[in-house]
C-alpha cells in the first residue's frame, strides 16, 4: 500500500443508515458462495469480499479483502443461489433493510443476475473491516 492510498475500512452499523454506508462501501464487491458463512448456532452470518475501494485516491483501481459480519441473525434464505457451486462468483449490487418489527427486520444482500441471500435479524449488528493490503485491478466496475 503506497502512503497516498486510503487507510483500511473499519464500518460498524446498528440502524438502516449505518447499514445504506457499509452498501455503499461493498457495492461492486465481489464473492464466492463457498465464503459465505451462517452458523445459526452462535447467530452470525459472515461473508468474505473482494471489495472494490471506490475511496482509493486518484482514481486508482484497487481491491481489498474485506469481512463483513452480521449479528443476531435468526434465518437466512438464499434465492437463485446454488450452495453446492461453492466457486461461483457473485457480485454484490447492494444491501437493504427492511424493517419487521423494530428493531428486527429483514437484511437483504441483492447480488447481479437476480440471486439474493435474505438474513432475518432480531436488530442491525454489522461490521465491515478490510483485512489485507490493497492491490492493484485493472477491471473498474462500470455501471450503464
Amino acid at each position: 500500500m503506497n502512503s497516498r492510498s486510503a487507510p483500511p475500512l473499519r464500518l460498524l452499523a446498528q440502524d438502516a443508515d449505518d447499514l445504506a454506508v457499509i452498501s455503499a462501501a461493498l457495492q461492486d464487491s465481489v464473492t464466492r458462495i463457498g465464503d459465505i458463512q451462517w452458523d445459526p448456532t452462535s447467530r452470525q452470518l459472515t461473508i468474505a469480499f473482494n471489495r472494490f475501494r471506490w475511496e482509493a485516491e486518484g482514481g486508482q483501481g484497487e481491491r481489498v479483502r474485506a469481512g463483513l459480519q452480521l449479528g443476531c441473525v435468526l434465518a437466512v434464505k438464499g434465492r437463485k443461489l446454488r450452495r453446492d457451486a461453492k466457486d461461483a462468483v457473485l457480485e454484490l449490487l447492494a444491501l437493504s433493510f427492511e424493517p419487521h418489527e423494530p428493531p428486527a427486520g429483514l437484511v437483504t444482500f441483492a447480488f447481479a443476475a437476480g440471486g439474493d441471500l435474505a438474513a432475518t435479524v432480531e436488530c442491525i449488528d454489522a461490521a465491515l473491516a478490510d483485512v489485507s493490503p490493497p492491490w492493484r485491478t485493472v477491471r473498474k466496475p462500470e455501471h450503464g
